[in-house]
């Protein structure tokens, strides 16, 4: 088993100039030789990358390099052509959905996908739904048993939205909302899982500075106060490199990098892809 990493990490959180010291674990998440063919098109290929426990762990690259790709085969929307994917101890030809979101791992979209007619808080309470283990005729009661449950599911849900500061929009339709509070919506359901491990497909796309910023505050205390494990895909490379752990590079779907954010910024085959600097 890999030894753990201690990580310190400037402080967040009104904790201006502390340090938050986290434990990067051994890998609980790995994908080896990943081939994803739509038709004719390599979408992934030969792919392979570990997540370890605990850590902020960013996937970047071109429009079109197979990033968005990747997160749906981890959470089991996409079956690969051929590899396989280590989780919770097993190994996979393919992830099952179902599976993956009943052992610990959420997942938010690049372009969202809320429940527009709905509330905030009854949009985090569909993220509870495979929490809820009471059956059809209790929940159509709405008594004993599923009372109960759906009190502390809706305590949780709770506490959610006190963590992400949504109270003033929590009986608001999320239709109503600014695109910024709909992305952290997302967020919040995605949380309400209680996930082990958080998939963020461009959690910050279209968003201004002051946005961006919330957002990556939310991440960190994420993962430095639940130790949730993160991947993330996103474009803005500041962000990028101020959150992440670990960077893998995919181009044209294959990896061409990977490793901590200083060695993914030198690599010259990561400025010639994306980074769009040449060397002198």
């Amino acid at each position: 088993m890999a030894e753990a990493q201690v990580v310190e990490s400037g402080g967040t959180s009104g904790t201006s100039g502390a340090v938050d010291t986290r434990t990067i674990g051994a890998p609980v998440l790995a994908v080896e030789n990943i081939v994803v063919k739509f038709g004719g098109v390599t979408a992934i290929n030969d792919v392979s990358f570990d997540v370890r426990k605990g850590e902020i762990r960013a996937i970047i690259g071109p429009n079109g390099a197979g990033k968005s790709s990747m997160l749906n085969v981890l959470n089991g929307f996409y079956k690969p052509r051929s590899g396989q994917i280590k989780f919770a101890g097993k190994t996979f030809p393919s992830m099952d959905p179902y599976y993956a979101a009943s052992n610990g791992i959420a997942r938010t979209f690049q372009n969202i996908a809320l429940f527009r007619g709905m509330s905030t808080l009854d949009n985090l309470m569909t993220g509870r739904l495979l929490k809820m283990k009471s059956n059809f005729f209790w929940q159509c009661l709405y008594f004993g048993p599923a009372q109960k449950e759906e009190l502390e599911n809706r305590a949780h849900v709770e506490r959610v939205i006190d963590f992400l500061e949504i109270q003033p929009i929590r009986r608001t339709p999320v239709g109503r909302l600014p695109y910024g509070l709909q992305k952290r919506v997302e967020l919040g359901r995605a949380l309400a899982m209680d996930p082990d491990i958080l998939l963020l497909d461009e959690p910050m796309a279209g968003m201004n500075v002051e946005e961006k910023e919330d957002m990556s505050r939310f991440i960190m205390d994420v993962n430095e106060e639940f130790g949730t494990t993160v991947i993330l895909i996103e474009h803005d490379m500041g962000v990028v490199m101020d959150l992440s752990d670990r960077v893998v590079v995919l181009d044209y779907g294959s990896k061409i990098a990977d490793g901590t954010p200083d060695e993914v910024r030198a690599n010259q085959n990561v400025i010639d892809a994306y980074l769009g600097v040449s060397h002198d």
